[in-house]
Parts: structure tokens; sequence; C-alpha cells
């Protein structure tokens, strides 16, 4: 009998067709979603103390970062859905246990991503001039928010080095390096973040008076840190998916990094729903943010603010579901239906129930959540109502997420992508349209949170039905 605590036992049942208990599943998804969770768990630590450093040089600049998180956003979803398009076919090959190939598919991922990353940073460079024209900015912060835009994009092709290495090493099951290395890429972000953004002062330590040296970047800091801590952590990802992964690294056998029609063309079939998706989606957030723009600094920086907040709720859903997706996909890839089916299950109730506790807790403390980021009482204040609203979602959200991340370890992603753009562009977007005359940003929250219920409520009624339960796999 396995033990529960051998996690490369259990997976190697799934991979023999051998008997799972209840238990063992159970205790499976929990051992690796536990890492996953902890590392957005210090992403939102870091997303909160980045907010706070930027929220004290004030609003505007507040504004300026918040205004093109939506935009940052839709290129990092883009990057990770078309490294997702080869970390299923991994997985699916670990489960059927043809390790070999799964590491010739590995190498040409490498190849095809970084082709890819650098197609996607020339287009950010192209866009973050006129961007924030096209978003309604005021004059005075538009400046800022086209430097914050531009250095990031600089950096894109580390970042797709970061995201392609983790979703492969997670395809294997190894969920405790991307996690660790994550983690210390949110430390490196604040250390960094720290000496960039402020310039040099006099702080007090124990008591005594000490100077701080500091480059005084201001917002453009606020980038720059975020990207070395990526370029960093990209860089030891890298190393440890080459040289050190039991089942993943090069230095096994060898192979050719010549990329291969039959992998690439089965990866955008995978991928193009999921990236077609995320821009359509992070359109549609960018135009809430048009929406919200024309209210002031004041809302903009609320709205930023309350974005960060809330990831403390949804940072275990994302956890949950990236374990899912690979349990999914081994599963599958081992031709076990059943198995896929009470994975499923088991990953989405247990988030429902854990984000629902989350909820709970962002709304009995979330004037203090929001003071912690912004010393502007309005903020403060009009943060507070919004994410209180919200907050009754969450379970329906963590339905939506890892119901997500279950179908994605199926391959099975068309359906899905319709489900999510329907309701943020029919639902959201027309509600927020609608409420935003006539309550401010408060309508555009209450708006998210009517939104995220109804495609919670979708997705539970499609998990349950046997249609997403397909291999890509010959």
């Amino acid at each position: 009998m396995a033990s529960l605590s051998g996690k490369d036992t259990l997976l190697k049942l799934i991979r023999d067709g051998q008997p799972l208990s209840f238990q063992q599943r159970l205790s499976l998804t929990v051992t690796l979603s536990l890492p996953a969770i902890l590392a957005n768990a210090s992403a939102v630590v870091m997303q909160f103390i980045d907010a706070a450093m930027v929220g004290q040089l004030g609003a505007d600049d507040s504004a300026s970062v918040g205004l093109m998180g939506a935009t940052s956003w839709l290129f990092e979803g883009v990057l990770s859905a078309f490294a997702a398009g080869y970390a299923v076919q991994v997985a699916h090959l670990l489960g059927a246990k043809r390790n070999a190939d799964a590491r010739q598919l590995v190498r040409q991922a490498i190849v095809v991503c970084l082709i890819f990353s650098l197609l996607m940073a020339g287009l950010g460079l192209a866009l973050c001039g006129p961007l924030p024209v096209w978003l309604g900015a005021e004059p005075h912060i538009r400046g800022n928010a086209t430097l914050y835009f531009g250095t990031f994009m600089l950096f894109v092709p580390f970042f797709m080095l970061d995201i392609m290495a983790s979703s492969l090493l997670r395809s294997s099951g190894n969920m405790r390096i991307p996690s660790a290395l994550n983690i210390l890429m949110c430390v490196l972000d604040v250390v960094f973040n720290f000496f960039l953004i402020f310039p040099t002062r006099e702080i007090t330590v124990f008591g005594q008076a000490m100077i701080m040296p500091g480059a005084g970047l201001g917002v453009v800091g606020a980038a720059l840190g975020t990207a070395s801590a990526g370029l960093v952590i990209s860089m030891l990802m890298m190393y440890y998916l080459v040289f050190r992964s039991r089942e993943l690294k090069l230095t096994t056998d060898r192979g050719s990094f010549k990329p291969a029609w039959e992998p690439f063309k089965k990866s955008i079939k995978i991928s193009s729903p999921m990236g077609l998706q995320h821009i359509m989606m992070c359109t549609a957030l960018i135009v809430i943010t048009g929406i919200v723009a024309p209210l002031g600094s004041i809302a903009l920086a609320t709205n930023s603010f309350g974005i960060t907040a809330e990831s403390l709720c949804y940072m275990s859903g994302y956890g949950i579901a990236d374990a899912a997706t690979t349990l999914v996909g081994q599963s599958l890839g081992a031709r076990r239906e059943s198995l896929a089916r009470s994975f499923a299950w088991i990953s989405v109730l247990s988030g429902m129930v854990i984000m629902g506790l989350l909820a709970t807790l962002m709304f009995t403390f979330v004037t203090e959540l929001m003071g912690l980021m912004s010393p502007v009482p309005e903020v403060v204040e009009l943060g507070a109502r919004c994410l209180r609203v919200e907050a009754w979602a969450e379970p329906l959200f963590a339905a939506s997420i890892i119901g997500y991340g279950v179908f994605v370890g199926a391959g099975y992603t068309l359906a899905p992508c319709g489900i999510n753009l329907v309701c943020l562009w029919v639902v959201r977007l027309g509600l927020s349209a609608l409420l935003v005359k006539s309550m401010g940003l408060y309508g555009v929250w209450m708006a998210m949170a009517i939104e995220l219920c109804v495609r919670g409520l979708i997705y539970l009624l499609w998990l349950n039905s046997k249609r997403w339960m397909r291999t890509v796999i010959d």
C-alpha cells in the first residue's frame, strides 16, 4: 500500500492504473495544492507591499500603475496560455509513461515559446505610448503609465521562460520547486523595489537613525524591481528544468530542439481558445478600466487596490486549479476517466469551501486591508464598500477558477473559454456600463459580483456533464 505522504508513489499509481482510495486522492490533491497556494499567497503579499510602496508616492502614481494593470495581465495571460499548450501535452505523455517523448516536447517548447515571447515584447513596446490615451487616462498620469508598461515589456522573454518552465515542472507533478522559486521572486521583488522606488533617505531602525540608499525611480523603479526579480527566477527555473528535474531534465537523453509540426498544432489547438479568451477577457477589463478612468484618480487607485485585496481570496483557488490540471491531465493520459472526474470534484468543492472562508475574513477586515495599501481616506472607504459586495461571490468564483483548471488538464478549452467570454462581455460589461452611471465604482464592483456568480453556476453544471473528459494524446 502506498504511503499517503508519498506524492511520487501516488502519482505512479495513477500512471500504472492502480486504484486509489478517496483518502489517497484527497491527500494527493492537498499535497499538490499546498505549494502552489503558498506561492500564490506570497505573490499576494508581494502585491500588497508593492501597492503600499507605490501608494506612498500618492494617488496619481498609484493610478498610473493601476491603469496598466489589466494590460500587463493580458500579456502575462497570453504567455501562460501559449505555454499551457505544451504543458498539457507533457502531462498526458507522462501519464501514458512516455517520458522520452515528454522530454523531446520540452526541447521544442523552449524554442517556440522564446520566439513567441519576442513577438509579444515587440507588440507591447509599440503599444506602450498610445495605450494610456486610448484608455482615457488624465494627461498628468499618462507619462508614468507609459514608462511603467514599457519597462515591463522589455523583460517579457524572461517572464516567458519562468512561466514555461514552471508550467512544465507542474505538469510533471513537481509543485514544490516552482512554488519555492516564485516565493523567492516575491522576496526579491520587495527588496529591489525598496531600493529602486524611493530616493536615498533617513530611516530609523531600533531607535537608531541611518541613511538608506535608493535610486528614487518611483513608478519606473516599481517596474524594474518586478522585472529584475523575474529575470533572476527565470534563470533558476530553467536551470532546474534542464538539469535537475527527474522526469524532464534534458541531460537524460539526446534530442532535437527543432520544433515539430504535430506537437505545435496540438499546442495551438489547446492554447488558442485560452489565449483568445484571455485577450478578450483582458480587453473587457481594459474597457472596464476605461469606464472607471473618467471617475478620477481616487476611483482608479481604489479599483487597483481593491483587485489586489481581492486576490487574498482567490490565491487559493488558482493554487488548487494548478493541482487539478496536473491530476486530471495525468489521469486522462493514463486513460482513467473516472479517476479524473473524482479529482475534478474534490478540487472544486474544496476550493469553494476555502475561498468562502477567506471571503469571510476579507469582509470582516476589509477596512484594515485597504488601510495597509493607501493612506488616502477616500480610497479606503470606497474600497471597503466595493470589496464587501464582491466577497459574496467568492465561493462561486472558486468553482469557475478550479473548473477551468480541470478543463485545461483535459485539453478541453474551447467551451469554457466561450463561457468566460459571454459572462464577462455580456453580463459584467453590460451591467458595469449601466450601474456606473448611478453608483460609480461601487456599481462596477456589484456588476463583477453578479457575473462571477453566474459564471460559477454555469461551470458547476458543465462539470457535472461528461463532455470535457477526453484526451489529446493518440
